[in-house]
């Protein structure tokens, strides 16, 4: 769906105390979920423009938010 909220805490609702504590205590993790939370709010603003990149820009960055969530959540269930 596009325009879809992709935050941590909305795909991990279970692990909402879990990534609020890593995003206070560890800084790589913090660092990554910002990174992560531009990613998703940038692709969400060029869904909701009709995607006015060419399909290779878009994928990469859904390929590269993709990644950093599977990082994240890896950190989250270790």
């Amino acid at each position: 769906m596009l325009g879809e909220n992709h935050s941590l805490v909305h795909e991990f609702p279970e692990m909402k105390d879990k990534i609020a504590e890593l995003a206070k205590t560890d800084d790589s993790f913090a660092s990554d979920m910002k990174t992560y939370d531009n990613l998703d709010k940038e692709i969400r603003k060029l869904e909701l423009k009709d995607s006015p990149i060419d399909d290779g820009s878009m994928h990469q960055l859904k390929h590269d938010r993709s990644e950093l969530k599977d990082s994240l959540h890896a950190r989250l269930i270790a």
